[in-house]
């Protein structure tokens, strides 16, 4: 176990295979003790066919949470080897019931006993251990059901990374960067218009000097997202966050919910009471994020851009 000591707990994984390739060896030479020829894999496939009489290899998978390749496989060595028969009831193999032959039902009794004795094996083991294996079994299997452990690996990864984001307020030097990354998206789902050109153009004329702001994501030096907060002349509305841009390369890295929560601080600094923004509904991860961070939908103002199909709003 000095390999798993060093290595830790990415080697989850290794060692519970390790651990099984134990037990399944031992429960080989347990089949042989009781002068039983049966192979381990076959057991979860066997015990349901012991308490029906008959059933389908779709509902064997279902109910043990194995492949239907696999368990037609299982079926076919059991057959093979006597334990099992297949009910032709339809000309859909897939449909086909299976139930155990009389050397099966034979081999069911005899289990039995070998059942109790292994059963009371694993009782001793659990007895003798600081911690119940199969309690924590079932709880990491409700967990992982939860959240998988590549989601979590995932959430992570954003953490550490975005770790490594600097959000900066925008300097003439990074308008190539805004104006490139708006053009990036807005060129990919949709076309440009006119409204972007006089925005990405001249940010410092139609979103500085009218009392807004433009932030700016920085990952290891380089600017890979922008988002602008910009001042709305409306009754209802402060400003407006737009013209939000993440770099695909720097895509996973909660870049724009970091930008985000940067706008909608700065907007509660300088006392807004309501946030506007426009979208469209093919933007799928965009519309999340706006959802996450509290936006509501909202319908009603003029918009310029054809693009535009919702309208929402965060209540500060």
């Amino acid at each position: 176990m000095n390999f798993f000591d060093k290595v830790g707990k990415v080697a989850l994984g290794s060692r519970l295979r390790l651990m099984t390739a134990s037990i399944t060896d031992d429960a080989a030479k347990i089949y042989k003790l009781y002068g039983l020829d049966f192979m381990p894999k076959w057991y979860p496939v066997f015990y349901l066919l012991t308490e029906e009489k008959e059933i389908t290899i779709t509902e064997i998978a279902n109910e043990i949470g194995h492949s239907q390749p696999s368990v037609s496989k299982i079926i076919q060595e059991m057959i093979a080897a006597g334990l099992v028969h297949e009910n032709l009831k339809t000309d859909d193999k897939r449909k086909n019931s299976v139930a155990l032959t009389e050397k099966g039902l034979f081999i069911s009794k005899e289990l039995k006993l070998q059942s109790l004795d292994v059963q009371s094996a694993v009782e001793s083991l659990i007895a003798e251990s600081n911690h119940n294996l199969w309690a924590a079994l079932e709880e990491w299997e409700f967990l992982l059901e939860q959240k998988s452990l590549l989601k979590r690996v995932i959430e992570n990864k954003k953490l550490r990374e975005s770790g490594d984001v600097e959000i900066v307020e925008f300097e003439p030097k990074y308008q190539n960067a805004f104006k490139a990354l708006n053009e990036e998206w807005i060129s990919t789902y949709f076309e440009m218009e006119e409204a972007d050109y006089k925005a990405l153009d001249n940010p410092k004329e139609y979103i500085l000097d009218k009392g807004g702001k433009i932030f700016v994501a920085l990952y290891q030096g380089e600017p890979v997202g922008v988002c602008a907060l910009i001042k709305m002349n409306d009754k209802n509305y402060d400003f407006e966050m737009a013209k939000m841009a993440v770099s695909p390369k720097a895509q996973g890295k909660s870049i724009g919910w970091l930008l985000g929560k940067e706008i909608i601080k700065s907007a509660k600094e300088m006392g807004a009471k309501k946030i506007y923004l426009e979208s469209n509904t093919i933007l799928k991860p965009a519309i999340n994020l706006y959802n996450k961070m509290g936006f509501q939908k909202v319908s009603g103002l003029a918009t310029p851009y054809k693009r535009c199909n919702i309208q929402m709003e965060l209540v500060l």
